[in-house]
């Protein structure tokens, strides 16, 4: 699974067009707009006539919570407060908690009247999925975490036949409302692949209408596939933002856009450009794995990147992705000759093709004789899996015939093994 954060006024949109299906009585405002600081404001109420008439909330929708203890929150005001409000803050650029970013979208919807703030959250382990509830949302739910229910919900039963309510705390006569809503909540959270929802806080109105004031959200990216109907449309996807004060290099773009265009999953994110230490893993949990073992060793400061190739990629898109990173740790040789580490690892493969995938890594290779000698790289190979003894011979080969030095290993050393290598050389040792 990759969880990746979306917008809130995403998060919003797509509860509105599923939650009815549920709970027929969730009747969503659904008006919501966004305002950068390219947005002409007399072309947006043209179309959301109703920003000009009714009370309105403003807030940055890029990622970030505690928005109200930054003053970043705008309630119960007029279209004129609110332009003001866009005016003193969009484009500016803020400190929250230890990051620093510039505010560049603005969330605007009506202003909702309401005496008591609750809280809802669905999340998941390897066991259950956890229902979370209080009767005390808001700003300080932190501060009140001791007053949250929290009510693991096995994996794969049917909510409708699960006793939500005997592990509720005593909700009086509000238990009409709020079981099915929140079963109902947990029936979207599951179909539709998310791996993390909250509604902080929501409110129930005097018509006993519930209505979700901040909703945070992550979906499993990889399950898009599944769900063109809605969030993973094709032809108009939802948007997976960077975090805020993060910007994403040319780098992961390239990467970001090819796997947008392959079944295949390729995913890159760099941590640091001038580290000593480098991955081309396959396989989501093996990244994960090598990663650790590096932080573990004591190389955490020296790792450069964190990403992984996996289900069965071409041979052009594998080529394209190794190219990348062997820019990227060539692009900076350290000035006093130390050396710098590649790992192509991964465990032992069920389909995917470990010759296809080699042959676009050797490609890439030997586009980059001169880079790689020139950064003083060391290539650390660890595969198993569909033609594997093919593979691994053209890793030797290409060690051979270009200089390059390149340790080989199959699937019968251990996996991590070539960061204990890494690690010994590093000391000297080796």
């Amino acid at each position: 699974m990759a969880q990746k954060n979306i917008y809130e006024y995403d998060a919003k949109k797509l509860l509105a067009s599923q939650l009815p299906k549920y709970y027929p009585k969730f009747e969503y405002h659904d008006k919501l707009a966004i305002v950068q600081s390219d947005t002409d404001l007399n072309q947006l109420i043209s179309v959301e006539t109703w920003i000009k008439s009714e009370k309105l909330v403003a807030k940055p929708d890029q990622l970030f919570g505690k928005r109200g203890k930054a003053n970043l929150l705008l309630l119960d005001a007029n279209f004129d407060e609110m332009k003001q409000f866009c005016r003193n803050n969009l484009d500016k650029v803020f400190e929250i908690g230890n990051v620093r970013g510039e505010l560049n979208r603005l969330l605007i919807e009506p202003f909702i009247p309401h005496e008591k703030e609750y809280y809802v959250s669905i999340t998941s382990d390897r066991e259950n999925d956890i229902i979370h509830f209080s009767f005390e949302g808001g700003i300080f739910i932190e501060e009140n975490w001791d007053k949250v229910y929290h009510i693991p919900v096995p994996l794969g039963i049917d909510i409708n036949t699960f006793d939500l309510l005997s592990k509720m705390p005593d909700l009086g006569d509000l238990k009409d409302i709020l079981i099915p809503f929140i079963k109902a909540l947990f029936q979207v959270y599951i179909d539709q692949d998310f791996a993390f929802l909250e509604i902080n806080p929501f409110a129930i109105t005097g018509d006993k209408k519930i209505v979700p004031l901040d909703v945070k959200a992550r979906l499993d990216d990889t399950a898009a596939f599944l769900h063109q109907d809605t969030w993973g449309n094709p032809d108009n996807p939802i948007e997976f933002p960077a975090g805020f004060g993060q910007k994403s290099t040319i780098e992961e773009d390239r990467i970001r856009d090819l796997d947008e265009k392959t079944g295949a999953s390729l995913k890159l994110k760099i941590l640091n450009k001038n580290g000593r230490v480098w991955t081309m893993v396959a396989g989501g949990g093996a990244s994960v794995i090598y990663t650790d073992t590096v932080v573990d060793l004591g190389l955490g400061k020296e790792l450069g990147n964190y990403g992984e190739y996996s289900g069965n990629p071409s041979r052009e898109h594998t080529e394209i992705y190794a190219q990348t990173i062997i820019d990227l740790i060539t692009e900076n040789p350290d000035l006093q000759g130390k050396p710098k580490y590649l790992i192509i690892g991964g465990g032992i493969a069920n389909f995917t093709d470990v010759k296809v995938t080699f042959t676009g890594i050797v490609s890439a290779i030997k586009n980059s004789v001169d880079k790689l000698k020139k950064a003083n790289v060391k290539i650390f190979v660890r595969r198993g899996g569909p033609n594997e003894k093919q593979g691994l011979e053209m890793m030797e080969k290409v060690g051979k015939e270009t200089g390059i030095p390149i340790e080989v290993f199959d699937r019968y050393t251990h996996m991590t093994r070539v960061v204990e290598l890494i690690k010994k050389a590093e000391e000297g040792k080796t």
